[in-house]
C-alpha cells in the first residue's frame, strides 16, 4: 500500500479582485476567513510553515488604484500596495520625504522589495519565533510568553512595553512614517477611515492578538504624508546583523526642522524596541528651541531609554538605542 503524505497545503480559495469596490466585498463577505495578500512575503512564510491555514486569500495586488505615489494639495500620497522599491526610488518620495525612501531601502533584500508592498512591510505579524513555531504562547491564545522566561530567547526582543507578549514591531518602514506624521487610509465595504500612524499600531495591553487597529473587513489602502514635515533634515538608521535580509535589532527615523541652527521641531521614533513604534516625545521636547550639538545629543540620549526593561539577553539594545538617538540628533 503507498504512503500517504500529511504535509500537504491545505485547500484555500484565491480571489485576485481587480477593482477596489470588489476587493472590500469580498473582505467583509469573508470576514476573518479571508486573508488579504500584497507581495505575499509574510503570507507565504506562515503558509510554508503550516501555522496559518485561512479558508480563502484575496490577494489586491492587481488594483492598480491602489498603487503608486501621487501628489496632493497638502502632500503626497503612496497606495498601500506599491513596492518598497518603487517608493525607495520614486523621485517624489526621494526628493520631499526621503526619510521613507531610506527606510523603504533598507527593508529585507532587493529581491523581497522587489514584490514587498508597504502595505505589507507595515501589516506583518510579530516575528517572534516561538510565536512562528505555532507554539501555544499568549499572542496565539495560549498562556505563556516562551520568549520572556528563564530559558527564553529573547535577543530580538522588547525593553518596552511587555504585556504578556515581549515581540517587537518589525517593520522599518512603520518609524519612519510615524516620524513623518503619516495618516493612514482604511477602507472597508461601510466607508473610509483616517489613522493618524501613531495611533494605527497597538501594543499587547491593548490587543494581545492583533498588532494593528485594521478590524475585520478594513484593508490598507493608502498612505498619506503631510506637507509640514516634506524637505526636513532627516536620518534613519537601521542597525541589523547583515545588512540584507535581517530585521532591525533597533532602528531610529527623525524628522528635524532647524532654522539658524537651532531645532524648532522635531520627531523622533525608534522601531524594534517595543511591539509598536516608538516615539521618543520626552527626547523631541528636550531638543526644541535648542541649538543642534554634540552636546545636545548627548544630553538627551540617556532620556530615550528611560524606563527601560531589558530582558535577559537584550541588554544591549539600551544603549544601542541611546548612541542611534545621538547620531540622529547629530545628524
Amino acid at each position: 500500500m503507498p504512503a500517504t503524505s500529511h504535509d500537504v497545503m491545505p485547500d484555500i480559495e484565491l480571489y485576485q479582485p481587480t477593482d477596489e469596490a470588489n476587493a472590500l466585498d469580498l473582505a467583509s463577505t469573508l470576514g476573518r476567513d479571508g486573508w488579504i495578500v500584497g507581495g505575499g512575503q509574510d503570507t507565504y512564510g506562515w503558509l510554508k510553515d503550516r501555522n496559518k491555514s485561512p479558508a480563502a486569500m484575496i490577494e489586491i495586488a492587481q488594483i492598480d488604484a491602489w498603487k503608486g505615489v501621487k501628489e496632493t494639495a497638502d502632500g503626497i500620497e503612496i497606495g498601500a500596495v506599491t513596492t518598497l522599491t518603487d517608493i525607495a526610488n520614486h523621485p517624489l518620495v526621494k526628493s520631499k520625504f526621503g526619510l521613507l525612501a531610506t527606510a523603504a531601502s533598507k527593508v529585507a533584500s532587493p529581491q523581497i522589495r522587489n514584490v514587498g508592498t508597504l502595505g505589507g512591510n507595515l501589516n506583518q505579524d510579530a516575528r517572534c519565533w516561538y510565536y512562528r513555531r505555532g507554539l501555544d504562547c499568549y499572542r496565539a491564545g495560549g498562556n505563556i510568553c516562551y520568549a520572556d522566561s528563564p530559558e527564553g530567547l529573547n535577543r530580538e526582543h522588547a525593553i518596552f512595553g511587555a504585556s504578556r507578549c515581549v515581540a517587537v514591531s518589525p517593520s522599518d518602514t512603520a518609524p519612519a512614517l510615524v516620524a513623518l506624521d503619516a495618516t493612514m487610509v482604511v477602507a472597508s465595504a461601510s466607508g473610509e477611515r483616517l489613522i493618524p500612524a501613531q495611533d494605527f499600531f497597538v501594543g499587547p495591553d491593548r490587543d494581545i492578538v492583533n498588532m494593528t487597529v485594521l478590524n475585520e473587513g478594513e484593508i490598507l489602502t493608502a498612505v498619506r504624508l503631510p506637507n509640514e514635515w516634506a524637505n526636513a533634515e532627516f536620518y534613519f538608521e537601521k542597525v541589523a546583523d547583515r545588512n540584507v535580509w535581517d530585521f532591525a535589532l533597533v532602528n531610529v527615523a527623525a524628522a528635524i526642522k532647524v532654522s539658524g541652527g537651532s531645532i524648532t521641531d522635531a520627531r523622533i521614533v525608534c522601531g524594534a524596541v517595543e511591539c509598536t513604534p516608538r516615539r521618543l516625545e520626552a527626547v523631541e521636547n528636550a531638543i526644541r528651541g535648542q541649538q543642534r550639538s554634540d552636546e545636545l545629543a548627548d544630553q538627551v540620549a540617556a532620556m530615550s531609554t528611560e524606563g527601560a526593561r531589558p530582558l535577559n539577553y537584550n541588554h544591549f539594545k539600551v544603549p544601542l538605542m541611546e548612541n542611534l538617538v545621538k547620531r540622529a540628533i547629530r545628524g
